[in-house]
């Protein structure tokens, strides 16, 4: 409409039974818009619950294992890595170490990297392997590609009678 005054931007926003709201109060002159205000409101109330609905929390997921794991025990806890990262959640990858398994930490390195290996696929290592007192840890984090595949439902066969 141009630059009219405030009485005038006032009248016509009556007349059309709509407000007249100030959009931009900074600029000279400031930039006002003729709407619904109360339905403008609604439609930001109504986008930003689509959007906390649309979101995911990750959650850091943890996996403790021993050095000496054995191969059935590894292989459960890796499906359990694979099965986290698909949902979409960080995994934290523990090594326990007792007594003197801490002067042959390369044990530890060695299951961690075997872990890695397993899912390297699916997941970008966020934090690679240290050790933090008698525990060697590292965080994977879910690659969105991986994520996205396994959230698609699987496709629909058809049945012919």
């Amino acid at each position: 409409m141009g630059i009219v005054p405030v009485h005038e931007a006032l009248r016509i926003a009556r007349e059309r039974g709509l407000d007249l709201v100030e959009v931009a109060p900074q600029a000279k002159p400031p930039v006002c818009r003729i709407m619904d205000y109360s339905k403008w409101k609604y439609e930001q109330a109504k986008r930003a619950r689509e959007a906390r609905k649309k979101q995911k929390v990750q959650d850091v997921k943890e996996i403790k294992m021993r050095p000496t794991i054995d191969t059935h025990d590894f292989e459960v806890r890796a499906r359990a890595v694979e099965r986290f990262l698909r949902d979409g959640d960080k995994v934290k990858a523990t090594i326990m170490f007792r007594g003197r398994e801490l002067a042959h930490i390369e044990n530890g390195q060695r299951v961690l990297e075997r872990l890695l290996e397993r899912v390297k696929d699916l997941c970008v290592v966020e934090r690679a392997p240290r050790i933090e007192g008698r525990n060697m840890t590292m965080v994977l984090s879910p690659r969105p590609q991986a994520v996205a595949q396994s959230s698609k439902p699987p496709a629909e066969t058809s049945k012919e009678a």
